[in-house]
């Protein structure tokens, strides 16, 4: 399933990867491929296993060389993605996907609108001093709400630059964080 914006394309690294132009690589459990989660680390085998891992978000993958897929084992979400030769695709529908859409829609909407029709059926008295609370309460609240529903969906898909940055996130902390007195 390709998808729209065309960015689930990634091409394996190093060059030694890489046949002959116009040949496909299948994949191997000798090689090396940009992971399909951060698009920043490499995917190598883990020694004596049947599993891949990530060099830098560290994500463990599931790895069918018949089906030329990889799936994510160490996460809530299962995402899997297919090997095409030279890149990446995400593999399959995941049916939980419009639930997300669905709760982030309500989750933004509903609370805006419940204190949007509070502000319109008791508005503030004519020339009131706080005449503009009402408005920017709901306003704020549709603010909060959208930044929650946005979060839980970019949890969920976890694109590559929020991957990524999480975990140079989560290093950055561990290196600033004071060393335990014992």
């Amino acid at each position: 399933m390709a998808s729209a914006s065309g960015s689930q394309g990634l091409t394996p690294t190093p060059a030694s990867n890489r046949q002959d132009e116009g040949h496909h690589q299948i994949l191997s459990a000798g090689g090396d491929y940009l992971c399909p989660v951060c698009r920043h680390g490499q995917i190598s085998q883990l020694t004596l296993m049947e599993a891949f891992y990530c060099s830098f978000c560290r994500h463990i993958f599931d790895v069918s060389y018949d089906e030329q897929l990889v799936q994510v084992v160490d996460s809530p979400q299962p995402s899997a993605w297919r090997w095409l030769g030279d890149r990446w695709q995400v593999s399959g529908p995941q049916p939980e996907a419009m639930a997300i859409w669905i709760i982030a829609l309500i989750l933004a909407i509903v609370p805006f609108s419940l204190v949007g029709l509070a502000a319109y059926m008791f508005p503030p008295l004519p020339g009131s001093r706080w005449g503009w609370l009402p408005m920017g309460w709901s306003l704020g609240v549709l603010v909060i709400h959208a930044t929650l529903a946005a979060w839980i969906t970019v949890e969920y898909y976890q694109p590559p630059f929020y991957a990524a940055n999480k975990v140079r996130l989560r290093r950055w902390l561990a290196r600033i964080q004071l060393p335990q007195q014992g």
